[in-house]
């Protein structure tokens, strides 16, 4: 196996032409998420508020409680985020990389 000299770093997955593929979209895991983290907190906060609690107790544990929760219940949208994320970022990085090669005169002309 040949050595790269960029050992180590994320190489970019090649879309079906050869070329760099199109990054996983973000938005959609990060407004699940979101959504998902709101959800978890509304609920506990009304079930506080069935339960007796007053309107700033309620709101204080709903939060306290939901963090917990939503981190156990939404660790699959988590780590999809996380992984559109790098791969976003891995993606940002490759272009960047080409861009500049193009610019000192190193990148192929096509």
């Amino acid at each position: 196996m040949a050595e790269s000299a960029t050992e180590g770093a994320p190489v970019p997955p090649a879309g079906p032409a050869g070329g760099p593929a199109t990054p996983p979209k973000v938005l959609p895991w990060l407004l699940l998420h979101t959504v998902g983290r709101l959800g978890i907190f509304a609920l506990l906060t009304l079930i506080l508020w069935m339960v007796g609690l007053d309107f700033f107790s309620g709101m204080l544990f709903g939060l306290l409680l939901s963090m917990p929760i939503a981190y156990l219940a939404l660790r699959p949208s988590r780590e999809r985020l996380s992984e559109a994320l790098m791969a976003r970022s891995v993606a940002k990085r490759a272009e960047k990389e080409q861009f500049r090669a193009r610019l000192s005169g190193d990148g192929t002309e096509g």
